[in-house]
Formats: C-alpha cells, structure tokens, sequence
C-alpha cells in the first residue's frame, strides 16, 4: 500500500470549499507556489478551484511531497 499523506483530508474538503479561490487548500497541502497563483488568479476564476475540488472529493489531490491525502479516511 502506498503512504498516504499525514494531513487532514476533511479539513483540506472544507478549506477547499470555502476558501478555494484563495488557495488555502493548496497552502495547507504544502504546495505554496500554485497557491500563490491560485490567490492572485482568485483560482484560476474559480475554474481551477472547481478542478481542485473534484481531485480532493474523488481522494486524488496531492501534498506538497506527492503523497495522496486520503479525504475520507475515518468515515
């Protein structure tokens, strides 16, 4: 089984939800760049913040070190 990432999957669903355009979903995952892009792009329109959505929904997002953040684990 591959290693899963140690964040907070339900946490990431909620920052991804509510703060998505902002990016803080991505700098809670550890990827700081893109979410600086996403902040200054209000995600990519919201179309990239939908994407992202979808990818943490689904349990196929990314940390910062490329490990799967698992969102419904515990459920």
């Amino acid at each position: 089984m591959p290693a899963e990432s140690p964040k907070n999957g339900v946490l990431l669903f909620v920052l991804c939800l509510i703060f998505g355009i902002f990016g803080a979903h991505r700098f809670y995952a550890g990827k700081v760049g893109t979410g600086i892009l996403q902040l200054f792009t209000l995600g990519g329109l919201g179309v990239w913040a939908l994407i992202d959505l979808a990818f943490v929904v689904f349990s196929e997002f990314t940390d910062g070190q490329g490990l799967k953040v698992n969102t419904w684990k515990g459920f």
